[in-house]
Formats: structure tokens, C-alpha cells, sequence
């Protein structure tokens, strides 16, 4: 089972290049962000026809979520109220769209995309810390229900300095500080993995890269878009890979694709073969 997550900004500006990588990789499953659209525009007849069912949540011009699967896509929750509707912030948290999971071959799927935040003197910064918090409260939630679960996204958090191209300048400030920092480290507790870790510990693995100050060009990236599987999936995965080539196409999204490959699901005779050898 191959699992993707790509922040598109704008899926219908950058179709065609999604529709290519689709047909080239087919992922089971494809997780997109910033899709920038209401969902009565949402371009679903394209991808239907390379075979993936879509569940949708957008808005225009801004935010937007979607997962694209050619399993077949069960229990859509949209928004933090699909699991907090008597949590007093979960409303408001959850006019922007940015949340929706799917249960999908056995796995909660959960595709996210974290406020940025702006500037740490900026009111969008406590926004974000509000949103992280809430999101805390929602994984609790989903967590207690006891389903096998992938959270995947933008999380617009460079989480530790070595993912970040130039850790003495950037961390502290927004996108790195420190309540960023905590706040998704103590929503991931013990009960969610960084897949991309699991593979690879080395600085110099971005997924991100501003479209200012020739970010591309001189490979000044950021590692904010993740993947994280809980216990059961990490026991599973064979490889996370960060398909940084699209980041150099022409009119590109500023983030590249990410892919989870699990051994999925589990070999139930796994045991049996183990014990006649």
C-alpha cells in the first residue's frame, strides 16, 4: 500500500501535473492539500478517470483537503467536529478546510493542513498554536477508537534543525519556534512516528522550498510536509521517499510529494511460514 501526501497549491493550476505523476507512480492513495477550491469545482471527473474515488473538503481560493484512492473510500470525517462536536474551539477551528480522514483498506487516513502561522507577532500565530492544540484533543479522540492510523500532510513545522537548510538562522522563528516545536511533538507523543526518520536520519531532505529568494536553485528547503504511522503501520513500512524532482518542473507547487510504502495489509500467514522453516 503506497500512501502519498502533496501539498498542490492549487489542484486545478497545477492538473495536469498531478494527473502525469498519477499515472506515472499510482500511489493507492493520494493526500492533497491547498487544493484552493469549492468542492462544486473541484476538478473530480479528472482523476476519476485514471481510477481514484476523491472525498473532498474546500473552500475557494484558499486551504482545501482531499484524499484520492483507488481503494475504496469509507467513514469520511470532515473537520475537527467530525470527532469534537461538543469541543467549544472545534467549530470555529474548523471553518477553514483543513482537516479530513477516510478509513481506506483498514487504515484511518488523516490528511491535515496545519495553519502557517505568518510571523510570530502576527495573529495568525495563535491561531496556528489554537489549531495545533485542538488537533491534540481531535488525535485523542481518534486515538481511543483503536483503528490503524496514518496522519499525513503540510504541517508548515520544521520540527527538528535538521530539517531545516539553515537551522542557525531559521529556528526560533515561525515555522520553527519553540511552541510550534512542542506542539506537534506533544500531539505525536509516543503514539505517532516520523515514517521519512525511520529511513533516513541525515540533514538535507527538504520537501519545501519558497518560491523567494531562489529557494529551488540553491536547494534551500524546509522538511514540513510528513508522514507519521502509528505502531502497528511503522512495523509495516518498507520506505518513505520524498519525490523531489517535481519541485523543478515548469510553474510547479513549492512542495514535493511524499510516499509511504507499508506492507500492507499484513501477511496473516506470516507466522505459519516462520514457524516451518
Amino acid at each position: 500500500m503506497r500512501i502519498a501526501t502533496w501539498n498542490v497549491n492549487s489542484v486545478r493550476t497545477r492538473l495536469e501535473q498531478v494527473l502525469a505523476w498519477l499515472e506515472q507512480e499510482r500511489p493507492d492513495v493520494l493526500c492533497l492539500q491547498e487544493t484552493k477550491v469549492a468542492d462544486d469545482l473541484f476538478p473530480l471527473a479528472a482523476f476519476e478517470a485514471l481510477g481514484y474515488a476523491v472525498a473532498i473538503s474546500g473552500q475557494k481560493a484558499y486551504n482545501g483537503v482531499a484524499i484520492l484512492s483507488t481503494l475504496p473510500i469509507e467513514d469520511v470525517q470532515v473537520g475537527f467536529t467530525a470527532l469534537l462536536p461538543e469541543d467549544p474551539e472545534a467549530q470555529g477551528l474548523s471553518e477553514q478546510k483543513r482537516v479530513i480522514s477516510a478509513w481506506i483498506d483498514g487504515v484511518r487516513v488523516l490528511n491535515l493542513y496545519v495553519p502557517n502561522g505568518s510571523a510570530l507577532k502576527s495573529e495568525k500565530y495563535p491561531y496556528k498554536l489554537a489549531w495545533l492544540a485542538c488537533l491534540q484533543r481531535y488525535l485523542d479522540v481518534l486515538t481511543e477508537q483503536g483503528e490503524p492510523l496514518c496522519v499525513v500532510g503540510d504541517f508548515n513545522i520544521g520540527l527538528e534543525d535538521r530539517d531545516l537548510h539553515d537551522p542557525a538562522r531559521l529556528s526560533g522563528g515561525i515555522m520553527a519556534s519553540e511552541p510550534e516545536r512542542q506542539a506537534l511533538r506533544q500531539l505525536l507523543a509516543e503514539r505517532l512516528v516520523d515514517a521519512f526518520r525511520l529511513f533516513e536520519p541525515e540533514a538535507g531532505h527538504w520537501s519545501w522550498w519558497d518560491y523567494r529568494s531562489g529557494g529551488w536553485e540553491r536547494d534551500r528547503g524546509w522538511r514540513i510536509d510528513h508522514i507519521y504511522l502509528d505502531d502497528e503501520l511503522q512495523a509495516q513500512a518498507t520506505g518513505c521517499v520524498i519525490h523531489k524532482q517535481l519541485r523543478g518542473n515548469v510553474q510547479p507547487s513549492d512542495h514535493a510529494p511524499v510516499v509511504v510504502n507499508l506492507a500492507w495489509p499484513p501477511d496473516a500467514d506470516g507466522d505459519d511460514d516462520t514457524a516451518a522453516e
